[in-house]
Formats: structure tokens, C-alpha cells, sequence
């Protein structure tokens, strides 16, 4: 108690909470764009259970993780080299969610962009969309972004009450968010092809960061933000067109 009344009236203590809670908050938004493309897929009435039980589990697991926080720490420690580089159990991690988020984006972006409805060359035996499978792929990418942020946030402070509540305070902003997007993302064909993209980027970054080739997250994030202000101008373009087109106004066709 001692502990936790001294931590509350340190400055630096509110500081590194304040830049902990951004910082898990904006690496969620890779979980909650990945959860909202993967649940999306299935049935209507399934698909809020399923995007509260994925987040919920991620919370667990998040702090279970934390509760191993001096093996996790070890998982920075090269244990094979490849190509002259020393990889980690971190970077191996990482590298094989890039993959994996690479391998799903592109499978998606091939169904949405393929006219035959024939057999997928991706998935030529497409397997029924369970609630389950769905949870145990959201828990696959929640260990990688886990495991990442968790050792971003022991280079920010040492406290592990303030890891704690940052990592409980971004999930429960994900929760909050979570149906808003996922809605938003179905409603916008246009914004899903952007967000697999999103995906392909980012997946492709975890990859670059398993070898040792690390891409700053400002430069990620801000590249994303400018993509999403010229889809959302485009679809204030559509829709104006739209609204033209049905006062009888014949305004030139938007690019699409």
C-alpha cells in the first residue's frame, strides 16, 4: 500500500501513465482493425459476442503476460542466428504474425477482388465460419501485438501497477470502439479494401522488425491517418454526387 500511495504522488509515475495508455491505445488499433475484418465475416447475431470475447480474452492474456514479465523480458535474448543476425524468441514472434497477417490479407483482398466464384486457389476447401476458429485467430494475433507492447512498455517504465492500468485502460477503450468500427468497416466496401491493406502494411512491418530493420510507428500511424482523410474525402465526394445526382443536377462523376 506504501508502494502504491508513493507511486501516486510521483509526477513521473502520471507522466509515463499518460504516454503508456497512448501508446497501448494506438498499437490496438492494428488488434481492433484485424478483430473488426475477421468478425465481420460472420453471421450478424454472432458477430458482438464474438468481438467481446476476443477483446476480453486479450485482457486476460495481456496480464497474464504481465504476470511473467521477467521471463518476457528474456524473450529479447538472441537464440539463433540467421543470415548473420541474431533472432530472438521476440523477433521469431513477430515474424510469424507478419506472415500470418500478410497470408490473411492477401487471401481476403483475392476474395473480394475475384470475379469467379469457383474454387479458391487460397482455400480450395473454405472451412465454415465458426465463432471459435474466429476467437482462436483474434487470440493467434493477440499474443504477437501482446508480447510487442508489453516489451515496448518495460522500456517505458519499471512499475508494473501503471503497465497494468494502461494495458486495462486500452482495452477497454478497443471494447468501446470495437462495434462502431467493425459497423463502419462493413458499410464501406471501399474502407475495407483499405483496411486489409492497412493489414498487409502492417503485417509486412512486423516482419522488417523480426529482422532487425525497425520502422519508426510514427511513420506507420501517420502514413494510415493520411490514407484514411483521402478515402474519407473521397466518400464526401460520393456522396455529394450522390445528393446532386437526386436534386437532378448533373455534376461530373466523382473518381472512384
Amino acid at each position: 500500500m506504501d508502494y502504491l500511495l508513493t507511486l501516486a504522488s510521483d509526477p513521473g509515475a502520471w507522466v509515463a501513465l499518460a504516454a503508456l495508455v497512448s501508446m497501448e491505445i494506438v498499437l490496438g488499433i492494428d488488434n481492433l482493425i484485424f478483430i473488426a475484418i475477421l468478425t465481420n465475416k460472420l453471421p450478424e447475431d454472432r458477430r458482438p459476442r464474438a468481438r467481446r470475447t476476443g477483446i476480453g480474452a486479450a485482457l486476460i492474456l495481456r496480464l497474464a503476460l504481465l504476470g511473467t514479465l521477467s521471463f518476457i523480458v528474456t524473450l529479447t535474448r538472441p537464440i539463433v542466428t540467421v543470415f548473420e543476425h541474431g533472432l530472438s524468441w521476440r523477433d521469431l514472434i513477430l515474424i510469424a504474425g507478419g506472415l500470418f497477417l500478410v497470408w490473411k490479407a492477401t487471401k481476403e483482398i483475392h476474395h473480394r477482388v475475384d470475379p469467379d466464384p469457383g474454387p479458391d486457389f487460397m482455400d480450395p476447401e473454405p472451412a465454415v465460419r465458426h465463432t471459435a476458429s474466429v476467437i482462436g485467430q483474434i487470440l493467434l494475433l493477440d499474443l504477437v501485438f501482446s508480447v510487442d507492447s508489453i516489451i515496448t512498455a518495460v522500456g517505458m517504465t519499471t512499475h508494473l501497477p501503471i503497465m497494468v492500468i494502461a494495458v486495462v485502460a486500452a482495452v477497454a477503450v478497443m471494447l468501446f470502439a470495437a462495434d462502431p468500427l467493425a459497423n463502419f468497416i462493413n458499410a464501406n466496401p471501399t474502407i475495407v479494401m483499405l483496411a486489409l491493406g492497412f493489414l498487409l502494411m502492417i503485417g509486412t512491418t512486423l516482419i522488417a522488425d523480426g529482422f532487425g530493420m525497425h520502422v519508426p510507428k510514427g511513420y506507420i500511424y501517420a502514413a494510415m491517418a493520411f490514407s484514411v482523410v483521402v478515402e474519407g474525402l473521397n466518400m464526401l465526394s460520393r456522396r455529394t454526387y450522390r445528393r446532386q445526382r437526386a436534386a437532378g443536377t448533373n455534376p461530373g462523376s466523382p473518381e472512384r
